[in-house]
Parts: structure tokens; sequence; C-alpha cells
């Protein structure tokens, strides 16, 4: 999955080349870096210093011309230990993002992503990926499809296919104490295809009219777990005064989710392999954890004072109870801007995490990222009208489950000049999906939650240097047994001097957790400070 996004980077780069000469706005920076870790355990008077070099490569590239828009960053990180063993020796990091217009009326978009995700709700909180922490597994996953959109007449006409794969590596140690063991996340591949025709207010009817479908099929590796949903609907706008409509929809809705069970011992417990994961029975019949069949509806506001405010709020029934969704944007200059959205929706890791990495801006913001943590949480655009979006709630945990996923996520953005500021937040609770009736334990029913906020600034000093700091904390919660509040924290500072095509950077940082559970629970601080030097070619 790192080759995709490479191959995403050589790809976009071949087209820009090919664009003219007039609208291209081309950079690609490959780079070697070099940077020595101390990091040293605060919790409990240990005395527990690590020490390590790591090498890597990378590049940061981006291209903005009349046809094409790629912003894209990665790195491949090797760690070399000393005296204290590294529990993980190397790590991918990166996001890449691309729209691509091929011809009038169709592109192609395409988004991939590299970073660490936490493995178990219960465990420990992820906070930085230097160091030995537990709770986190390397992941990847990326996604690429067609979108069309044309006019007959009056009517406008959409389409789009997206194809989607995410894969979770093992991810070892948890510190989720001695609860039921919870299954582990492998890979998924998902095909998502829409389409809608419609009109606007005032063309044809002074109403607005829309009719749209969708077909989402994703297969799961983990237990043959199948996702298969397919949705129908239509939507109407009447226009009330200058910029407020009222909007309602209804719809017609099937998912199915169905899975096989582990194979168990002779103790009824789930037989794990090598890696931690269950182990499939393929001789089992295939068991119904959803089966949904009905309609749904939904009716709200909408607001759009001007071209840079927008404001959409509903409320209907949908998955058999009340439903609330709403976005609202706001651009506040050519760099400043709000973005934030309520959601409600029935789905699982790996379609969480492929819809959410193509909601990303194209150009968003890139810092040296001395504790490789960049891509876990918010990304910050570049753009007021692309404020950017939290990945928190998806990496709460790469759960095996389908589940209802509901919450709130905000992001907010200025960039003025060489100085740039985020901040981002939100709220997500989980309510899992899985087939009844099994021995043993099952996670149908229950449910976790997930709260988090973000901080980030970076300015610049003088001609050649730059400065940034962030701040960051989370919460998670569960309600299965044994396990109780996981809370988090952390903070770092760096600076980067550059010397023409070599830089240097220097930065600290302190990061904690702490598990409420009296029993299984603990806490741990630690501080980790970092020097790094860069050669850009």
């Amino acid at each position: 999955m790192s080759r995709l996004i490479i191959a995403t980077v050589t790809l976009a780069c071949a087209a820009g080349v090919a664009s003219p000469a007039a609208a291209q706005k081309v950079r690609v920076s490959p780079y070697i870096e070099a940077s020595q870790v101390v990091t040293a355990d605060l919790s409990g008077g240990s005395s527990d210093v690590l020490t390590y070099s790591t090498v890597a490569v990378g590049v940061d590239a981006s291209i903005h011309t009349r046809r094409i828009e790629v912003q894209a960053s990665y790195k491949y990180e090797r760690r070399f230990d000393y005296q204290n063993p590294l529990d993980k020796d190397q790590m991918h990091s990166g996001l890449a993002r691309v729209k691509a217009a091929v011809a009038p009326g169709f592109s192609i978009e395409a988004g991939g992503i590299a970073t660490r995700t936490r493995s178990d709700i219960r465990g420990d909180a992820l906070l930085t990926n230097q160091g030995n922490s537990r709770n986190s597994a390397q992941l990847f996953s990326g996604y690429i499809g067609p979108n069309f959109a044309s006019n007959i007449g009056p009517i406008f006409a959409n389409a789009a296919y997206r194809f989607g794969y995410t894969k979770v590596e093992a991810a070892g140690a948890t510190g989720a104490g001695t609860g039921p063991r919870l299954d582990a996340y492998d890979n998924s591949k998902v095909h998502v295809a829409t389409a809608s025709l419609g009109v606007k207010s005032g063309t044809v009817l002074p109403i607005g009219v829309t009719v749209s479908g969708s077909y989402t099929r994703e297969d799961a590796g983990q237990l043959d777990q199948r996702y298969e949903g397919k949705f129908g609907r239509g939507d109407v706008v009447l226009p009330i005064a200058r910029g407020f409509a009222v909007a309602g929809g209804v719809g017609y809705e099937t998912i199915q989710i169905s899975q096989r069970d582990a194979v168990r011992d002779g103790a009824n417990n789930p037989v794990v392999d090598g890696n931690g994961r269950f182990v499939t029975n393929n001789a089992s019949p295939r068991r119904l954890a959803y089966d949904i069949d009905g309609m749904f509806w939904d009716a709200g506001v909408i607001w759009k004072p001007s071209r840079r405010t927008f404001v959409e709020a509903r409320v209907g029934k949908r998955y058999g109870s009340m439903s609330y969704t709403g976005s609202l944007s706001y651009q506040m200059g050519p760099g400043s801007g709000i973005q934030i959205g309520v959601y409600d929706n029935v789905q699982t890791f790996g379609q969480q995490v492929n819809g959410s990495i193509a909601t990303l801006p194209t150009s968003f913001v890139t810092t040296t990222d001395p504790f490789g943590n960049q891509y876990g949480g918010c990304i910050y655009g570049t753009t007021g009208s692309a404020a950017g979006g939290c990945l928190n709630n998806v990496f709460a945990s790469a759960a095996t489950s389908a589940y209802r996923s509901r919450g709130v996520s905000g992001v907010a953005v200025l960039n003025r000049g060489g100085t740039r500021f985020g901040i981002g937040g939100g709220y997500s609770r989980r309510t899992f999906i899985a087939p009844t009736g099994t021995p043993g334990f099952n996670v149908n029913g229950t449910s976790d939650e997930s709260i988090y906020a973000q901080l980030f600034g970076s300015t610049d000093v003088g001609r050649n240097g730059s400065f940034s700091a962030s701040a960051f904390g989370s919460y998670y919660n569960t309600d299965i047994g044994g396990a109780d509040g996981v809370m988090g924290w952390g903070a770092n500072t760096a600076y980067t001097h550059r010397f023409g095509p070599l830089g240097a950077t220097v930065s600290a940082g302190v990061f904690g957790f702490d598990n409420k559970n009296a029993t299984t629970g603990g806490s741990n601080t630690a501080a980790q400070a970092l020097l790094g030097l860069r050669y850009g070619f």
C-alpha cells in the first residue's frame, strides 16, 4: 500500500509536466534524513532511557494546474537501537490526495495514507510513534475511482465509483489488561458506486428535485466478513427566502452484514494465529450480523447567505431510530476557514478510513513531523474553502466488527503569510454489530466513545528558520466488561533551520496516558527529544 502513495506522486508528476508551462505549479522535493532520538520514562521513578538512531527517505510533492490537483507526502524510516531493543524498527508515514480532470465532465480521484492506528479501544493511548509504544499498528489505506458530472438541458447528472483497500499489520502488546480477547483487524476491499439526477429550483419547477442511489460491497479478511448495502432516495429543496431553504428526502435501503465463526478450542475459546487474529472456521455457516430492509426519511434546513457560508441541519429516522446529521463551512479568508460535520451511518473500519481520506483537501499543511504522528489526527488545509478534517475518531481502534458510527468533528485553520494555526476536535460513539448466538464473549450491542482535541501552530523565523508547536488530548471509553476510560495527552515543539539544501531540526516533547482501570490499567509519562538533519534534492 505504501507503493500507492509513491505511484500517485509519480503519475501526477508526469501528468503535471504534460500541462502547459504557464499553468503549472509543480514542486517535487525528495530528501534523505538522519536523526538521533532519546526517550525517557518519567513514570514511577523509573530511570529507563532509550536512545536510537533513524535513517529515512521521503518525498514532498504538490502539483496544481488547471487540470490536476495533487499533494503527497511520504516517508519511510528505519530505526537502529543500541542497548535497549526497539519494538518496531521501521515505519511508513504519508498522505496523498489527487484530483485529475481527464476530459470535460470526467475526472479521476485517488488518495492514500500510511500511519499508525490504535488496535484495541481498551489499550494504551497512541501518543507518539517514536520509542516503544503499545497498542500501535501500522496501517495502509488507499482508494481510486472515476467521477462523472454533466448536464442534459436543465438536468444535472452525476456518477462515481470508488475502489478502496485497507491493511492493518499486527499490533503486538496493547496494554488492554485481562478482559475478553478481541479480534485484530487484517484487511478489506470495498467497492462503492453512486449516481444521481436532478434539477435545481427555479429551472423546471419552483423546487429542486434530486433522485439518487448507492451500492456498497466490502469483503474483509477477518472471519470472511461481508458488507452489502444499497439505497435509493428522492430529495426536494424548497427556497423560502434569499439564501434559505427547507429540504426533505425519503428513501428505501437494504443493508446486510454477515461473517463466519472462529475456530474454537476445547475450552470454547477462539483460536488465534501468530498475529493475534481469530482463525476463520471456513466450514461454519454464514451468520447474519445485521439485516435491515425498509424506508428512511429526513428533513431540515439549508442556509447559504453567501458563497463563503453554508449550513445544513437534518433530522430523520434511519437504522431503526432517530438520526441527526448536518454540516457547517465558513471561509473567513483565502487561507482561513471552519468546517464542522455531524454524521450518523452504519459502516466498517475500512469504509470509514477510505471515506475519511476522500474528504481531505488536496492542499494540506505538512511539517518535518519529528515524532511521526502527523497523519494520525487532524489534517489542516491551506485554503479557507477546504479547512481539513480529523481522523482521530477513525483511528480510535481498528475494529473488526461493523458498527453504527455517530458523532461530530470540526476543524478551523488560519493561514496568513508564513504563519499557520489549526485547531480540531470532536466526539464519536460506535455501537457494534455482530452475530448473536455465538459462544463466549460477543461485542454485539457494546459501544465505545472517543473525545479528542488538537492544536497546532507554526511560523517562519527569519528567512531560513521555522518554529512549530502542537498539543493534543484524547479520552477513550467502552462498556466492555473489565474496561474503563483511557486518557492521553501530549505536547511538542520543533525548530528547523535551513542551510541551503540542508536542514537541521531540534525537537522536544512530553507525552502521557492514564488508564482509569484500577485493576489492569496503568499510566505513563515520557519525555522525548530529537536532533535531525535532512538533505533535500
